[in-house]
């Protein structure tokens, strides 16, 4: 397959899978998501290769340079070649710092029934003091 000399942005960050679904890679660049070296770019800029793209996406600022092009959308394993992760550290982190210290839904015994208002309120009280949660 021939590799094309420049390609609709929209159409490569779906085709690498920074984005799920075309549209909302199109919609991404109509809302000033994704830049081009500092520039917000309308859904049909022609990428090049080399230039560095900008992705806000759901809270993180994600940064890439694209290294081959591509219009077609590929496994996972072959996306990965096409653009070099510049992304921050501390960007990839952030979930895992927001994380820290929450923990799951609570788990109760089979057969053991509802909670009642009683031990809902301990359950509170419990958590409020372990994970020193303010109210409201």
């Amino acid at each position: 397959m021939p590799t094309p000399s420049k390609v609709r942005i929209d159409k490569w960050l779906w085709a690498v899978r920074i984005f799920k679904t075309r549209s909302k890679s199109t919609s991404a660049c109509r809302s000033g998501k994704v830049k081009v070296d500092g520039h917000s770019i309308k859904p049909s800029f022609l990428l090049k290769g080399g230039e560095r793209i900008q992705v806000s996406k759901e809270g993180f600022n994600l940064l890439f340079e694209v290294v081959q092009l591509i219009n077609k959308r590929v496994g996972y394993t072959i996306a990965q070649a096409c653009y070099l992760d510049h992304t921050p550290e501390s960007e990839r982190n952030k979930f895992k710092d927001w994380f820290v210290g929450k923990s799951g839904a609570e788990f109760r015994e089979k057969g053991s029934g509802r909670p009642s208002k009683k031990n809902r309120r301990d359950l509170e009280d419990f958590k409020s003091a372990y994970f020193d949660i303010g109210e409201g």
